[in-house]
């Protein structure tokens, strides 16, 4: 299988021109599953909710979907985009899943960071979707400061975790190699650069977007400053395989029971 990410710099509110040249690029490629940044169409900085009701856009039916879905047939590609989604009067930050044959699902993002919890409304549900054999564990960059989202993707059978992303933290590419490692999956963080400065609010965007192996070690990697386009080959099969020593299994070894702190509210 064919994994890859976009690495990319987009303009905000240039919603058009961060599509085509989206599109533009991944022209070249085909029969490949594709991750881009998180909000890729839009950029990040929005000012408040008016700004966002203005570029948000319904999922199916509008311009960034429909166009994801023209190249996805067109190049047989399995793509995932991050975008703001318009939703039955309500803004999410989204992760949206756009198979080869067209079809469209999407997650919304649980965990929101900062500034996005004065415009966007909180997720309620993880998504696993499938991509031929695969199955394709979704979340959006500050999700994987919890590592209980990549467990419950994992346990839900996801082989590769898509992480859509726009990272200002230094430490979140090294602790994708953990969430891989603590699984035995693979993921692919597709992280912008570039900055953005909106009235007194600024924001400087880390790069280095990463595929990584269910040995943390990792296949592919950008620069912190380079729009980036890469695409190596896998063996699936290898998240299927949850052993760690011969007689250690990271799923059959858990004691769940012992885990009810994990949802307990703090105290």
């Amino acid at each position: 299988m064919r994994i890859g990410f976009l690495q990319l710099r987009p303009r905000f509110g240039a919603v058009k021109e961060n599509v085509r040249k989206a599109t533009a690029t991944l022209e070249r490629i085909s029969d490949a599953t594709i991750v881009l940044p998180e909000l890729f169409n839009s950029g990040y900085l929005f000012r408040n909710e008016e700004e966002l009701a203005s570029i948000a856009e319904t999922v199916p039916g509008g311009f960034t979907v429909s166009e994801m879905q023209k190249l996805a047939k067109r190049n047989r590609l399995n793509l995932v985009f991050g975008m703001a989604q318009k939703h039955r009067g309500k803004f999410y930050n989204s992760a949206v899943y756009v198979s080869s044959k067209g079809t469209v699902e999407v997650y919304q993002k649980v965990h929101l960071f900062d500034r996005e919890k004065l415009f966007f409304t909180k997720g309620s549900s993880f998504k696993v979707v499938s991509a031929g054999d695969a199955k394709l564990g979704l979340l959006i960059c500050f999700d994987w400061v919890f590592p209980e989202v990549s467990r419950a993707l994992a346990l839900d059978g996801a082989h590769i975790l898509c992480h859509p992303s726009n990272l200002i933290l230094p430490y979140a590419q090294d602790a994708m190699k953990t969430r891989c490692i603590e699984n035995r999956v693979f993921a692919i963080t597709a992280n912008r650069i570039g900055s953005e400065r909106r009235g007194a609010t600024s924001l400087a965007f880390t790069g280095k977007s990463q595929i990584v192996n269910p040995m943390g070690e990792v296949l592919a990697s950008a620069s912190d400053r380079s729009e980036s386009l890469r695409v190596v080959e896998i063996d699936v099969g290898e998240a299927n395989n949850k052993n760690f020593t011969p007689n250690n299994n990271l799923f059959d070894d858990r004691v769940p029971p012992l885990y009810a702190a994990l949802v307990r509210k703090r105290r």
